[in-house]
């Protein structure tokens, strides 16, 4: 079974997927609490997730991101 910090990657990288969410919302939204701020970080430091520069800046998945949701989440 996975850890729970994975899941929330998980998590985040399908809340991120329809490449809808702006920079300024998607920091708002995970880093709202310790261990969100840390699944944010990883999944940066882990090339999962990429924005556009500045706070309107789309933020989206990685071909890597992509990647990995798509071993875990049912289409």
């Amino acid at each position: 079974m996975p850890d729970a910090h994975y899941s929330l990657t998980l998590q985040m990288l399908e809340w991120i997927a329809p490449g809808s969410h702006r920079y300024a919302e998607a920091v708002d939204v995970w880093k709202t609490t310790c261990p969100r701020f840390m699944i944010w970080e990883d999944a940066c430091a882990d090339g999962l997730i990429d924005a556009q520069p500045g706070k309107d800046g789309v933020v989206s998945l990685t071909e890597r991101g992509i990647a990995l949701l798509a071993q875990h989440v049912p289409v």
